[in-house]
């Protein structure tokens, strides 16, 4: 079984927050990235732009601006709340390349 509805879940929610949010909308004007989730046995990719995630789907894509490395299992108990996103990061669980803003970002869709 694969993480990737969880994955789909969350886009929802943070596109939803991101339509409904003024603070999150004014931090992400102007912003766009591209995004790959390398969970090993699984891939994904999605680009943050226009103040929502568009293009999420399976595979890899050409020069993320931001890598997030972990495993389905850890992907699952953080989704779950059994995990904390900082215990992750502590623990090595998950790992992110990207600037120092981007990390900052990306925890929101957590």
């Amino acid at each position: 079984m694969t993480v990737k509805h969880l994955f789909e879940d969350l886009v929802v929610r943070f596109n939803q927050k991101a339509e409904n949010d003024a603070a999150l909308q004014k931090e992400l004007e102007g912003i766009t990235r591209k995004v790959q989730i390398d969970l090993g046995s699984e891939q994904y990719r999605f680009i943050l732009e226009n103040k929502r995630i568009t293009s999420f789907d399976e595979g890899r894509i050409e020069n993320p601006d931001i890598s997030l490395i972990s495993d389905p299992l850890t992907i699952e108990e953080l989704v779950s709340g059994r995990m904390k996103p900082m215990k992750a990061f502590a623990l090595k669980k998950v790992r992110v390349k990207g600037s120092l803003d981007d990390l900052l970002r990306l925890r929101k869709f957590f």
